[in-house]
């Protein structure tokens, strides 16, 4: 008989297996990604695009549509000369960023770049000092935004938009948009990740990036039992995850994001939205248990001594 585990590991590769990749990717912000050829222009565009991922995914893409034709075909380039970028960007808005946020990420980004020769040799650098996913992940945005002047901007400008464009990792967030950013350049190129990063950085250091959708799911899963999207959420998830693949442990990250987006994955069984789920043969709502013994205890369970029954009785009812 199959462990509930192992159960959960052939039901995560079947979605998986199953995952219209094409079609997923051209409806993802990291189909822009795709669009270019160099790898110095990939990072940019990559870094802005997770940046602005959150909220509607139809809006995420216009918007970034928008930035990237503004930009014109080389990124980079057009980064060199920090005038150009933000009379570009000039009247560009998405929620709570203005274009000359992303301005300054994307001339920050590219000075990082012109030090260390690219982003990820940069990482590759803060990751081996600190020896921290979470350290080198805060040691690297503050040199992006040391760099373009966001962190003053989020010192001086009074709005929310120059520091919520790249958190602090040490902060109360579970920083998915930037572990999104990551798991895009460090997983191997699989046709949505690039891996870019790949001899750079080993992908045992991702962590998941939890949005509501990979929440609600992964606590529908047994992957998590907190109810925060933390820091801690997203390990404790990843661990999970681990079980199934220590060296690649984020890879059913994209398949599961999407199919919660699908299915709209509810908090609780829900007939309707969960129909043709294709984790439903083991979501905690819907998996089948095995009986009890008609006496209701366990098979050579020991009854519960006489001054521990109402304490028993009471955790019954508490459950």
């Amino acid at each position: 008989m199959l462990t509930a585990s192992r159960r959960l590991h052939i039901v995560l590769d079947e979605v998986r297996g199953r995952c219209d990749v094409a079609a997923r990717r051209a409806s993802d912000p990291v189909g822009f990604v795709h669009g270019y050829g160099d790898p110095v222009d990939q990072e940019l565009v990559a870094l802005i695009a997770s940046s602005i991922a959150f909220g509607n995914v139809k809006t995420i893409r216009q918007k970034l549509g928008d930035a990237l034709a503004r930009l014109g075909p080389r990124p980079s380039l057009t980064a060199d000369d920090s005038l150009l970028v933000f009379g570009r960007m000039h009247g560009w808005v998405h929620r709570v960023f203005r274009g000359e946020d992303l301005a300054r990420l994307l001339v920050g980004a590219r000075r990082v770049q012109r030090v260390r020769g690219s982003l990820g040799l940069r990482f590759r650098d803060d990751l081996a000092e600190t020896g921290s996913l979470r350290a080198a992940l805060a040691r690297f945005v503050g040199a992006i935004r040391d760099a373009g002047g966001l962190a003053e901007a989020a010192a001086t400008s009074g709005r929310r938009g120059p520091a919520h464009l790249l958190p602090d990792p040490n902060g109360s967030s579970g920083s998915k948009r930037l572990l999104l950013f990551l798991r895009w350049m460090v997983r191997p190129a699989d046709g949505v990740d690039l891996g870019l990063w790949s001899g750079l950085v080993d992908p045992r250091v991702l962590l998941c990036p939890v949005d509501t959708h990979i929440h609600k799911l992964s606590r529908n899963l047994g992957l998590t039992r907190r109810t925060d999207l933390s820091w801690e959420t997203a390990e404790e998830i990843t661990r999970g995850l681990a079980r199934f693949d220590a060296a690649d442990p984020v890879k059913y990250d994209f398949s599961l994001c999407h199919l919660g987006m699908l299915q709209r994955c509810p908090s609780r069984k829900d007939a309707a939205r969960c129909d043709g789920c294709g984790v439903m043969p083991v979501c905690r709502h819907w998996a089948t248990r095995a009986p009890r013994p008609a006496s209701g205890k366990r098979a050579g369970a020991r009854p519960p001594a006489r001054g521990a029954r109402e304490k028993v009785s009471a955790r019954a009812v508490r459950r």
